[in-house]
């Protein structure tokens, strides 16, 4: 039942247009809550290491992070996993697979990248269906049919569409630059913003060290703001927009596998953006998964089929 309604919700969005704008705005509370956040997290760490001239510092740094999160987090993003344009004439059977996908979702065709590495995955960036990109690994293009990616893109063009992919993508930057911040933190404490003795009242080393095993936490916190249900909506989204369930849940199998066989552990503050999760499951590394479980999606994405939609 529930996928039904799931099917009947994407089928009638088109129709319905108070129904999207609704989504699109809980997106950008979500967008806002997490600039907050990095504001709030910055400042207070900036007082905190280096005083009145640490908070000034703090300041100037969250005002330029969050403008760049904003604008650019999607080039950010494309570039942290070497993400290289994909020319028309190098695949034009998957440009013609994304302009149909996108003419049946109601959204721009966005430009499609070429991530060169063998873990089969995908994902989508940007913060609007204007300015969104698709990237895809050379490993999807080899495991996955055409009838499989088409699942899979159909997948990434809805979160293009619900407006996913700006707090996923913000999340993603902020995650990163809280880890790296700390780490920083750690290596050089507070000597750039206070001397050497006002560092060590407030904790020295070991108030760094605190702060670096705090980091990914942080980070997990910040990126479970992108709730899990969004690869649900996306998935039931993508189905509907192919008429072909089946076609998803075969990829999201084949994805698994691969992703198990040839972990993609590069930037794993990232690793929520991508359609299956890329991660080797390492203890500290499992704490940046956000994705649900396999097993359930397909399970869900079969319902849909079995139901006849």
């Amino acid at each position: 039942m529930a996928q039904r309604d799931a099917w009947n919700e994407a089928q009638s969005l088109p129709d319905q247009p108070g129904v999207r704008p609704v989504r699109r705005l809980s997106n950008y509370a979500k967008t806002a809550v997490l600039l907050a956040a990095l504001t709030a997290l910055c400042l207070a760490v900036g007082q905190w290491v280096g005083g009145p001239r640490g908070l000034m510092f703090a300041g100037v740094f969250v005002l330029v992070m969050n403008f760049v999160s904003y604008w650019f987090s999607d080039r950010i993003a494309l570039a942290i996993h070497g993400a290289q344009p994909l020319d028309r004439s190098e695949a034009p059977w998957l440009y013609e697979l994304v302009e149909d996908l996108a003419r049946r979702a109601n959204i721009p065709a966005p430009p499609l990248y070429l991530i060169p590495i063998a873990t089969p995955n995908a994902f989508a960036t940007g913060r609007d269906p204007a300015h969104a990109a698709v990237a895809v690994t050379s490993g999807i293009l080899e495991l996955c049919d055409r009838r499989e990616l088409r699942g899979v893109l159909a997948h990434e063009l809805s979160h293009v569409k619900n407006r996913d992919t700006l707090t996923s993508t913000i999340a993603a930057t902020l995650a990163g630059v809280i880890t790296h911040l700390v780490q920083m933190l750690f290596w050089f404490g507070g000597s750039l913003l206070s001397g050497s003795e006002e560092r060590e009242e407030r904790g020295g080393g070991l108030a760094s060290l605190g702060l670096l095993l705090v980091a990914p936490l942080a980070a997990t916190l910040l990126q479970l703001a992108v709730s899990r249900s969004r690869e649900y909506e996306a998935d039931a989204t993508g189905a509907a927009v192919t008429g072909d369930p089946d076609a998803l849940a075969d990829a999201l199998a084949k994805l698994e596998r691969g992703a198990q066989a040839l972990p993609y552990d590069r930037a794993p503050a990232t690793a929520h953006l991508f359609i299956v999760n890329p991660l080797s499951g390492g203890a500290v590394l499992s704490l940046f998964s956000t994705h649900p479980p396999i097993d359930e999606r397909i399970r869900r994405l079969r319902a849909m089929r079995r139901s006849g939609f």
